[in-house]
């Protein structure tokens, strides 16, 4: 694998609250697609360092993607203050526009928890955004930035993968969503909790097959 693709960039977003701290995962040079992926709640300790945005970028950059990760506003040396989901979704769409100028691709957007809460909102409406991955959907949280109903109206490839144990996706309301979610849609459970703890490999993989599955190839490598 080429050196160039291993590089990683440290950047910063222009943002609505201001500058987002971000770091760009270089893809190869005929990259067919670019990767987003959203960290979980900051006021949970949540940054785009975290294990599971980690294991999410790898598996999209596996491909060859160039994949963006950036901290929400108010997180790491991001501008702003928190805004509980709301501004939030608005820091996505800064990142969006950010990975559409820079690479002219088409998106496949990858979200953590809070991550794919904000971020589901934000690209579901992005007619440049091609595909969905949510890890650790929050079903179980508190507030209108966890209702999913807009995904009825969404009809992008869509994949939920949740721990087995997860405290925040009780089986039956996270089946119950994406029954009523738009297809296609794919549903998988593997063994962990919400944080995928020692799990995390098999999370990766589980999204590598997906990608397989919606016909993504490793373009170059």
């Amino acid at each position: 694998m080429p050196h160039s693709h291993s590089a990683i960039r440290s950047l910063f977003l222009d943002g609505p609250a201001g500058r987002l701290e971000a770091l760009l995962n270089v893809g190869v040079a005929n990259a067919t697609h670019a990767g987003l992926v959203c960290h979980p709640h900051p006021k949970f300790g949540g940054t785009m360092h975290n294990k599971v945005v980690f294991h999410v970028m790898k598996a999209l950059h596996s491909f060859g993607f160039p994949v963006l990760r950036f901290n929400f506003r108010g997180t790491g040396l991001s501008a702003g203050q928190h805004d509980n989901g709301r501004g939030e979704v608005n820091d996505v769409q800064a990142a969006l526009t950010w990975l559409k100028r820079e690479f002219r691709l088409p998106v496949i957007f990858g979200g953590f928890s809070f991550g794919a809460a904000t971020g589901l909102r934000a690209c579901c409406l992005d007619s440049d955004v091609c595909a969905l991955i949510s890890l650790g959907t929050p079903v179980a949280g508190d507030g209108g930035i966890y209702s999913f109903s807009f995904l009825r109206h969404c009809s992008k490839p869509k994949l939920f993968v949740s721990g087995d144990r997860d405290e925040f996706g009780p089986h039956q309301a996270l089946e119950r969503l994406v029954e009523q979610a738009a297809g296609p849609k794919e549903l998988v459970f593997v063994p962990g909790d919400h944080f995928f703890e020692g799990h995390l490999t098999e999370m990766r993989l589980t999204v590598e097959s997906w990608l397989e599955e919606q016909g993504f190839t490793a373009g170059g490598i």
